[in-house]
């Protein structure tokens, strides 16, 4: 059975750490793009950050650049998002998903599969 399992959410007080893992059983993710999504209450799913599988080439959406970083741990099959810095408008449940090859484009949404089932980030003092 292919699932991903998001881990590593909670509560935290502004300015503080997380670290984020989706973990992938069933599937090798050493083949896929792996992408980092969040939906807050009230608002549309949106991308957060994608890595691809070749070249580990990443994409970051402009409010979190230099405060979050993806990487990948192919040996253990996870993928991995550290978040720096959290703001309250970071507040959201995080999923994880793969993004099968061929890729066309680089964190697209609708490219991508398997979705885990979320993990709640609270970011509030």
């Amino acid at each position: 059975q292919v699932q991903l399992v998001e881990s590593g959410g909670g509560l935290v007080q502004p300015g503080e750490s997380l670290t984020l893992s989706c973990t992938a059983s069933g599937f090798t993710l050493d083949y896929y793009a792996i992408g980092w999504f969040r939906q807050a209450p009230g608002k549309e799913r949106e991308g957060v950050s994608c890595i691809t599988s070749i070249d580990g080439s990443t994409y970051y959406r402009g409010s979190v650049k230099g405060r979050f970083t993806i990487s990948r741990d192919n040996a253990k099959n996870t993928v991995y998002l550290r978040m720096n810095s959290l703001k309250p408008e970071d507040t959201a449940v995080y999923y994880c998903a793969v993004d099968p090859p061929p890729v066309q484009s680089m964190c697209v949404q609708g490219d991508f599969r398997s979705w885990g089932q979320g993990t709640q980030v609270t970011v509030s003092s």
